[in-house]
């Protein structure tokens, strides 16, 4: 398994150079360049999709620091809830999605990537607070779908903080 740093949001465009203001929606990827990964961020107008040689990217929002914070729920919940999808098939991408939260959050750790029947990649994660290993198929994902996985997740697992 590798580890590297993500470097948090520059809040500038790094195709426009216009600065992202409170609010403004936002796109990152991670990209592999030699032995390093890169950090983009672009604004929305100025998203050409995932460039080649993407690792990872995500939609998000440049907070307003005046507004409300939002927090997690509980390492506990957001591992319940993932155990809960186990055997839900339709919810197989919404599994995936938490997975690679859980991991980031380090709720549970990347043990390896198998192959599996007709070339399926699977995570097997292991979780040490309950000492249990988990199978993840991993999920192709459109924008689209990513987008509502994010917003689900945001209202199952996301409190308000005052």
């Amino acid at each position: 398994m590798l580890d590297f740093e993500v470097q948090r949001c520059t809040r500038k465009c790094c195709e426009t150079d216009v600065i992202l203001q409170p609010g403004d929606e936002y796109y990152s990827v991670l990209v592999a360049q030699g032995a390093h990964v890169v950090r983009k961020d672009y604004c929305a107008a100025a998203w050409p999709g995932p460039p080649e040689g993407t690792i990872g990217w995500w939609k998000s929002q440049v907070p307003d620091i005046r507004s409300q914070k939002m927090c997690w729920a509980p390492n506990d919940v957001i591992l319940h809830y993932f155990e809960q999808l186990e055997d839900e098939a339709a919810q197989a991408d919404m599994r995936y999605v938490l997975a690679l939260l859980m991991i980031r959050r380090r709720i549970v750790r990347l043990e390896e990537t198998l192959r599996e029947g007709e070339g399926e990649e699977v995570f097997v994660l292991y979780c040490p607070r309950n000492e249990r290993e988990y199978r993840v198929p991993v999920s192709p994902l459109t924008p689209q779908r990513v987008e509502e996985i994010q917003n689900q997740l945001a209202e199952l697992l996301f409190a308000g903080k005052a």
